[in-house]
């Protein structure tokens, strides 16, 4: 039986390392924290993109230690705030900011914006179409695998959905209480954990970083296969 392949996540978020943890499993990969990340001065992510912070951090912490590293950068984009909070979702209401604050930030944001609009809230018409709603928003996560300095590969999800006024569920974190997923008629804090992995922003881009370590893998076990004909054909 072949050992699972090791993935160290460049992160503190236990959240993330959970949902990361789980979906390996499934694959027959390991995924645990970097060890010593905590000792470690943490990455400046000053990048204008997701991408660019995503490869940034993976890059920096695999100059620091051995194997397979990993890191994400995702955020909630939101239509009316012209994508905002955007790269900035984590520190939305200031730097260290709390799950709490940075919501409570985001609806003031969107008050301000909607005016005398109505957005109570209340996903009802939201189920067949996220362009019915004056809040849609979206999540996006972006994956660099990256090894000794060198990046391998990149990978992005997206999941569309839309703001709602009062929260509703108690599972995730960060604005998942707010974001109204229409497909399931929930918000990504109502889901399970397994479900809301299986069409969130970070499963997607998760599950195409591990297709591309299994394409990866076979593609090795192939040429090891090879080289080892060539070589029992040449002693023959």
């Amino acid at each position: 039986m072949r050992d699972l392949l090791q993935l160290w996540l460049a992160s503190t978020s236990s959240g993330k390392l959970r949902e990361f943890r789980e979906a390996g499993l499934l694959r027959g990969i390991r995924v645990d924290a970097l060890p010593g990340i905590k000792h470690i001065a943490s990455c400046v992510e000053d990048g204008s993109t997701f991408e660019d912070n995503a490869c940034k951090k993976a890059l920096y912490y695999s100059n620091k230690a051995e194997g397979l590293i990993f890191a994400d950068d995702s955020g909630l984009c939101v239509d009316a705030l012209s994508g905002a909070p955007g790269v900035f979702s984590a520190r939305f209401a200031g730097e260290g900011a709390s799950d709490s604050a940075n919501n409570s930030k985001l609806l003031q944001e969107l008050r301000r914006v909607m005016g005398s609009k109505n957005w109570s809230g209340e996903p009802s018409g939201l189920r067949t179409s996220r362009a019915m709603s004056p809040t849609a928003a979206h999540y996006v996560c972006v994956i660099a695998l990256a090894e000794r300095g060198r990046i391998l590969t990149v990978t992005a999800g997206r999941a569309d959905g839309a703001i709602i006024e009062h929260p509703r569920g108690s599972g995730g974190f960060g604005y998942d209480p707010y974001f109204f997923y229409p497909p399931l008629g929930s918000t990504f804090a109502e889901l399970s954990p397994e479900t809301k992995f299986t069409v969130s922003h970070r499963g997607e881009a998760f599950r195409k970083l591990l297709d591309f370590l299994e394409n990866s893998m076979r593609n090795t076990e192939a040429a090891t296969a090879a080289l080892r004909s060539v070589v029992a054909h040449l002693q023959e």
